[in-house]
């Protein structure tokens, strides 16, 4: 098998070394991120300053949307795996993807009594489904280029995920600029542009994918049902979907507890499976993961401030002034994104090297990490703002050392999370993990609307008495998060022994990989290391 992909990787040329078809998901990949990022930096502007929604109620509302969002891809990578194959689902995805961008541009008069609000949530809907079909199933087609044990493929991931990044950054950047400055239908309808080119360069790239990524039996899809062939009744499906999505997103509370009940029934379904099913080696990795898992959401909490309260405090009490030039307060949601593809390459070095040593921390130690650094940044976003006088206007120097921050933080949890997941689950429980590793992240997303809500207290929305309360709320959390990530290092050792790392197989810690859709049970999306959940 090995050998045979190999051959065929080569059929159609080669650029960098790579296979064509890399490319081709690399610039699609590119413009679907371009869209994404640059649609989610205006939302919360336009939920505030056009659909005149309050802080708290647009902070929960742009909660729910970005947790549905890693929701929906466990759905569409189930379905992709059984019937539909990951290049039917991601073009599937785009198609839907396209319309949704394309109907946010679609804004009306404003206000909560415009009747055209209606087609902003049913264009939320149509980008939650998209991104349920195309987020993941696309990584797998990068995973499915390669044989298992081609030396390449931690090398296609890292070019895979400059795309991301780059499309992020490209994407808030022009997005943003035209959002901010001619009118939201230029921002969002730039996303809607950006989406469309994703979707062209997937269908030309085609014939490069090498076959890859196609449905396990077109005899199956092509099976009539009622008279209609399966596979148009799975894309039904995903339209149906729409409809549900459509009134979920506007019952904000509603998703909360959805998450928090199946959450709980989700770990307690593992725990439950470890105890009474798993050799006790295997056992002690699901406590470990289980252990992981619960620190996602206060990992993502904090972290995805950014695309709510921090970007609201961006916006009013952040001195943007660069060279007599007002920066754009979208653009610092793209500093995240530079400081990945500057920073990402020296971290991948530097674990390589600390391993080579024997110095490397620990899975459970990079989290802990992470957590104290997210916290950090926090805390001297606070410092710095008091230190200058809380009537005075924040420096963006301290709102860009806040993404550094994060970026480290995230560097030291997001891929390392993946890299984990994948090595300590079971084979046969690999599908299954990746779920609740992207469902531990939605929880996350829906956390920081709740906690951006409380920065939006209805008493203090204007004047200093707003910025304090975005500085309270901020180091309160920021002081939880040090003190959650420095538990979590003391713990780190004891944690470490449960992994049992010595004893770890060869085909649990290669095979299990995530993304190739060749072993083991039905593969969930995100399957690499390199696929980010923030990306």
């Amino acid at each position: 098998m090995a050998s045979q992909y190999a051959q065929s990787g080569d059929a159609r040329g080669t650029i960098l070394g790579h296979p064509k078809g890399l490319f081709v998901l690399f610039f699609a990949e590119m413009w679907e991120r371009f869209s994404y990022y640059g649609m989610r930096a205006l939302l919360i502007f336009y939920l505030t300053k056009h659909w005149l929604y309050s802080d708290g109620r647009a902070s929960l509302i742009y909660g729910a949307y970005t947790s549905l969002v890693y929701i929906t891809p466990v759905l569409g990578g189930w379905l992709a795996d059984r019937y539909l194959g990951q290049r039917k689902a991601v073009l599937f995805g785009a198609v839907v993807l396209t319309l949704g961008h394309f109907l946010m541009a679609i804004e009306g008069s404003g206000g909560q009594t415009d009747p055209t609000i209606n087609v902003f949530w049913l264009a939320l809907s149509f980008i939650i489904v998209g991104s349920g079909f195309l987020k993941g199933n696309i990584s797998v087609i990068v995973g499915q280029l390669y044989p298992l044990t081609d030396v390449r493929r931690d090398g296609a991931y890292t070019i895979f995920y400059m795309g991301i990044n780059l499309g992020s950054l490209i994407g808030v950047l022009i997005a943003g600029y035209l959002g901010e400055t001619y009118g939201w239908s230029y921002g969002f309808g730039a996303a809607g542009v950006g989406m469309l080119l994703g979707l062209l360069v997937f269908i030309w790239g085609k014939p490069l994918l090498l076959g890859r990524g196609e449905a396990p039996s077109d005899e199956l899809l092509a099976k009539p049902v009622a008279g209609v062939k399966l596979e148009w009744w799975l894309y039904a499906v995903g339209l149906g979907a729409i409809a549900v999505l459509w009134v979920l997103v506007q019952l904000q509370e509603l998703v909360g507890w959805m998450l928090l009940i199946s959450g709980a029934l989700l770990l307690g379904y593992i725990a439950w499976i470890a105890f009474t099913k798993l050799a006790r080696e295997e056992r002690d990795r699901m406590l470990v993961i289980i252990f992981l898992l619960l620190l996602q959401p206060v990992f993502w909490g904090l972290f995805e401030q950014a695309g709510a309260s921090v970007n609201l405090f961006t916006d009013r009490h952040v001195d943007r002034i660069l060279l007599g030039w007002e920066v754009p307060t979208t653009w610092f949601q793209s500093v995240n994104a530079a400081f990945i593809i500057l920073l990402g390459p020296l971290f991948a070095w530097l674990w390589t090297a600390l391993g080579r040593r024997g110095l490397e921390p620990s899975t459970p130690a990079k989290f802990g990490l992470a957590i104290v650094q997210v916290g950090l940044g926090f805390l001297l976003l606070v410092w710095g703002t008091q230190a200058m006088g809380v009537s005075a206007q924040t420096s963006m120097w301290l709102i860009v050392l806040l993404y550094l921050l994060h970026t480290t933080g995230e560097l030291c949890l997001s891929p390392v999370g993946l890299s984990a997941m994948n090595r300590l689950a079971p084979l046969h429980m690999a599908g299954l993990i990746m779920g609740a590793w992207f469902f531990a992240t939605a929880g996350g997303n829906f956390v920081a609307g709740k906690l951006s809500e409380l920065t939006g207290a209805e008493n203090a929305t204007s004047g200093e008495g707003a910025k304090e309360l975005f500085l309270d709320v901020w180091s309160s959390v920021g002081w939880v998060a040090v003190g959650i990530g420095v538990l979590v290092l003391l713990l780190s050792p004891f944690v470490k022994k449960l992994m049992h790392v010595d004893t770890l197989k060869d085909h649990e810690a290669g095979d299990a990989l995530l993304g190739d859709g060749e072993v083991g049970e039905p593969q969930a999306p995100g399957a690499h290391p390199a696929t980010r959940p923030a990306g």
